[in-house]
């Protein structure tokens, strides 16, 4: 099936790219970004321009920054075009849902995408979890925004999300695995007295689990994340791809190449069955952090 990718940033050609390479459901056909370029592949300046010209291509993968991204994926639904989003799936809730009901108007594949909840050992932590009772929860989710958003300003404005923006991969991983709903009661978010988004943020849940999100982490990146059960004790590392139990590597890989693959091979099936997937619970859980949270101006951030 041909397929067109939007916005060619570092997350594109990182994952999407490759992961649309090696498919065997998919050929990339055509993208759209204002200068990035795949060789070899025909490139439109707008979404508009793409989908005038091309009308053969049957669905779009979005990898736009999330404010801008609404239009973009209205004008693909309404061509009657199949959609994936990269996360998160829009700048505000509001926006998502009016998605899901053009796309189930037009009756074509919508499909939210979490690249995280396909790390390697998220669903053996998913199944280990089931049936147990889990008491408490720790999650530490650091890294350094220079490295994987190098010059991105755009993460920092109003609806960029900041340092949700890696912590919504945690909060996916969380809302996936849990044997119960989780929500939020109380969040602290550290903002660049020159910024829009937070830079760090702090989060309580009812279930006795903590968050620890910061943006500003050098040297190794931290990705974990450990509950405690009436069963023993688990851990996830390095995004869901490692698993270990009561301290012992219990499988997984140290490697996050397999999880754009798996999310274009859930779009064929999608497609197939004529279906869509669109969860929200992890932005929910960043909405009612700004909401709840109280916020704090730190020392301004530049890259």
């Amino acid at each position: 099936m041909d397929i067109a990718l939007a916005g060619i940033g570092k997350i594109a050609i990182d994952q999407h790219v490759p992961a649309l390479e090696a498919s065997p459901d998919w050929r990339l056909a055509a993208t759209v970004s204002r200068a990035g370029r795949v060789d070899g592949v025909e490139g439109f300046p707008a979404i508009a321009d793409m989908l005038s010209a091309r009308p053969e291509i049957g669905a779009v993968s979005l990898a736009l920054p999330p404010v801008p991204r609404f239009a973009a994926a209205q004008a693909v639904l309404n061509a009657g075009r199949h959609l994936m989003l990269e996360k998160p799936p829009g700048a505000t809730l509001a926006e998502v849902h009016a998605l899901a009901d053009l796309a189930a108007t037009r009756g074509v594949t919508l499909f939210t995408t979490w690249h995280s909840r396909e790390a390697a050992a998220v669903q053996a932590a998913r199944r280990w979890l089931a049936g147990r009772v889990v008491r408490s929860g720790r999650i530490i989710w650091r890294e350094d925004v220079r490295k994987w958003h190098p010059g991105q300003d755009w993460i920092f404005e109003a609806g960029g999300m900041g340092v949700f923006d890696p912590g919504i991969n945690a909060l996916s991983i969380l809302t996936g695995i849990l044997p119960m709903p989780v929500h939020l009661t109380g969040a602290e978010l550290d903002f660049p007295e020159n910024r829009q988004a937070p830079i760090a943020a702090r989060l309580q849940f009812a279930q006795a689990i903590t968050a620890d999100f910061d943006f500003r982490q050098e040297g190794p990146q931290t990705w974990d994340m450990e509950f405690d059960t009436d069963g023993g004790h688990l851990a996830l590392r390095m995004g869901g791809n490692l698993l270990e139990i009561d301290g012992q590597p219990a499988g997984g890989e140290n490697s996050i190449m397999g999880e754009y693959p798996a999310l274009y091979a859930r779009m064929a099936e999608l497609v197939r069955q004529g279906a869509s997937d669109v969860d929200l619970r992890p932005m929910v859980l960043v909405a009612d952090a700004f909401t709840l949270g109280r916020r704090a101006i730190v020392e301004p951030f530049e890259f």
